[in-house]
């Protein structure tokens, strides 16, 4: 290690973070020129020793964070106030949700059979303010986690979720079940498997039809990343009329979500003959649209994603006959 490793030592914190960035600055300032390794001092070693140490200290001391508030949530209670015991259980779900964010707590939270006091009394409970909060930490739990998704889609979260994207009357449980859904369906085929067994592409379609702007972006997303992931799924939502309602929505006022509509249009008919040709029925009138639509988003700047998206449909559906060579690649 370079010399001054006193100075050095005191920049990284006693967490696994400091000393992977520790290893890290070390990697990039050992001396080329020898090619050899040089000794710890013991200063350095004793650090290093307390860093460890401090570092899974902090790991164990995350869990018993994470054990104190499941017994939080496992309350029923009536010894305190209500409005007192909600707040209590809200905060608990944060600093859970928060606690997770690291792979290994999520999967620890789930062998202390947290996930399933979560969804089973969480996700259906009366109160908004915990709904939400659940929501957001399923989706936090699976995310990126293979074995955590197992598990999840272990407890039929999948049908809860739906429900909650569908149905609830609050906006926020809603986005935050749609969130969870993604972290289930995105590179998981089991989870994919669930939503498509729940009609689950009739119950977004329905939330790119709603008012709530953040709802519709984020369904539309998640509609264009299935369709790269999983283009053997085109057939099926042809079949269920999604180019035709894909094309409904671009004929509401115009908005943003409609750079995420144009989005999952292109993903639909790229390689797909059957999607390109229903945009080509000339009763769908998608190539006046795109033309119009072309005009309207020219020269500003804030819609060019969107006016890629137009161009890349309107060429391929519309201008076959023009360029060959384009069809032909």
């Amino acid at each position: 290690m370079a010399e001054g490793g006193s100075d050095q030592n005191r920049q990284y914190s006693h967490s696994l973070q400091g000393l992977l960035q520790m290893a890290v600055a070390a990697g990039t300032t050992a001396p080329e020129a020898s090619g050899t390794m040089q000794q710890m001092s013991e200063e350095q070693k004793k650090w290093l020793q307390e860093a460890i140490a401090d570092a899974f200290k902090g790991q164990l001391d995350e869990i018993q964070q994470i054990k104190a508030s499941l017994e939080i949530l496992k309350k029923d209670t009536e010894t305190v106030e209500e409005d007192e015991e909600d707040e209590e259980k809200a905060n608990a779900l944060d600093l859970i949700s928060d606690l997770c964010e690291n792979l290994d707590n999520a999967s620890d939270f789930c062998k202390l059979d947290g996930m399933r006091l979560i969804v089973e009394r969480y996700l259906d409970c009366p109160e908004s303010e915990l709904r939400w909060r659940a929501a957001h930490l399923v989706g936090t739990c699976s995310q990126n986690n293979p074995s955590v998704q197992e598990h999840v889609l272990s407890l039929e979260t999948m049908t809860r979720l739906i429900n909650l994207l569908d149905q609830d009357a609050c906006e926020l449980v809603r986005i935050k079940a749609l969130f969870a859904i993604s972290c289930l369906v995105r590179e998981q085929e089991s989870g994919l498997r669930k939503f498509l067994d729940q009609d689950g592409f009739s119950v977004l379609m329905r939330a790119m039809q709603s008012s709530i702007s953040k709802l519709k972006v984020k369904a539309a997303f998640l509609l264009q990343n299935i369709l790269i992931s999983h283009p053997e799924q085109k057939e099926v939502l042809c079949s269920m009329g999604m180019v035709q309602q894909l094309v409904a929505l671009l004929r509401t006022e115009h908005e943003s979500f409609h750079e995420h509509v144009l989005g999952a249009l292109c993903s639909l008919v790229a390689d797909f003959p059957r999607g390109m040709a229903e945009c080509q029925e000339p009763e769908l009138g998608l190539e006046k649209l795109l033309s119009e639509r072309k005009e309207l988003l020219k020269n500003q700047e804030e819609f060019q994603e969107e006016l890629n998206f137009c161009e890349e449909l309107f060429q391929i559906c519309f201008c076959g006959h023009q360029d060959d060579g384009f069809m032909d690649r």
